[in-house]
């Protein structure tokens, strides 16, 4: 009996050494991950910027329809005045015609280039200003390395320091509104 009642002990101790051990892997590794992606959608200053990016490209894509659709109009238009005019007389409308739309969808190309050249300084900008959060939780969490969390095979889950982070950013950063800008 007495026997029992010391495997049931040590059967307890061993149980709860997984737990303690799993909590001090947690609070104490050298090298922790982060899911860059997941870091960026999931706080409110990430979101503030995807929102701004998906803005400014429905305007843009709204900006594209209606060039198009006028574009569209003036070639039917030149297409009717096609039937009434001699070749020599309409090659200058036709040719006016389409340098007027290559230089447009030129133009709106160049807008969808800046954009997406914006988007990508705004996610720099954005890493650049929550730098300091992360080194502040390396240097808590006692690490020495964070690595993207894309470019591990396998890993404990406790070294993730994604969602801790992300809580962090939105208490410091908010929406990033009042953050200055490089």
């Amino acid at each position: 009996m007495r026997r029992l009642g010391l495997g049931i002990l040590v059967a307890l101790l061993v149980g709860l050494s997984g737990p303690l051990a799993a909590q001090s892997v947690m609070q104490k590794t050298a090298i922790v991950t982060l899911d860059q992606e997941k870091l960026f959608v999931g706080t409110k200053y990430g979101v503030a910027l995807q929102a701004k990016f998906e803005a400014e490209s429905a305007a843009l894509v709204a900006e594209n329809r209606k060039i198009d659709s006028a574009l569209e109009a003036e070639e039917r238009d030149l297409t009717d005045k096609r039937a009434t005019m001699d070749a020599e007389s309409f090659r200058p409308l036709a040719e006016a015609f389409d340098k007027k739309a290559n230089e447009l969808r030129s133009a709106q190309d160049a807008k969808a280039r800046d954009l997406t050249l914006r988007r990508d300084q705004n996610r720099q900008i954005f890493f650049q200003n929550i730098a300091p959060i992360l080194g502040d939780y390396m240097v808590e969490r006692g690490a020495v390395a964070i690595l993207d969390k894309t470019a591990i095979i396998v890993s404990l889950g406790s070294i993730d320091i994604t969602t801790e982070v992300i809580a962090r950013i939105d208490d410091r950063l908010g929406d990033g509104s009042k953050v200055s800008k490089p």
